[in-house]
């Protein structure tokens, strides 16, 4: 009884603290609060498996210091893939970090961001169904932001089969 009692308060307390708007970061006095989209093929499945596509993504709540550049700064906490072995009891899978793969830029203009990235070893490229869960982390990641609308990656050789 007691154990259930415990489960009902941290349920309680995870959706008072929880931001009302999932895909708005949240200032914090600790930082901004952010989603990280990781991906759970349980949660994604159809005919042959797995479907690769944005219905496996899963949001992971960071708190991150306040910077000057936020997009760029979580699009790198996303990139290094560390994951809890709790969110990894609960099916959330991530093939970040990948070797060599690293964020040079990010730029918003006119709802477009624009994420440049340094891949020497062809890290992105792969399957199509990789290939495409790569893709939607980092574009879901990328448009919690307001300002984000679409999101344009360079090279445009990155994410290919």
């Amino acid at each position: 009884m007691l154990v259930i009692a415990g489960i009902l308060l941290l349920v309680l307390l995870g959706w008072l603290l929880w931001p009302k708007n999932p895909e708005e970061p949240v200032p914090s006095a600790e930082g901004i609060s952010v989603k990280l989209y990781y991906y759970n093929p349980a949660l994604d499945q159809g005919p042959g498996g797995a479907q690769c596509s944005k219905n496996g993504l899963v949001a992971v709540g960071r708190v991150m210091p306040k910077t000057a550049t936020p997009l760029a700064d979580t699009i790198r906490l996303l990139l290094r893939g560390e994951l809890s072995p709790a969110e990894k009891a609960r099916g959330i899978t991530s093939e970040f970090p990948l070797a060599g793969v690293a964020l040079k830029s990010a730029a918003i203009a006119d709802g477009v961001a624009t994420l440049t990235f340094d891949d020497p070893q062809n890290k992105t490229g792969g399957g199509s169904c990789r290939v495409a869960i790569l893709w939607h982390q980092i574009e879901a990641t990328a448009r919690q932001f307001p300002a984000v609308q679409s999101v344009r990656f360079l090279p445009e050789e990155l994410f290919q089969p």
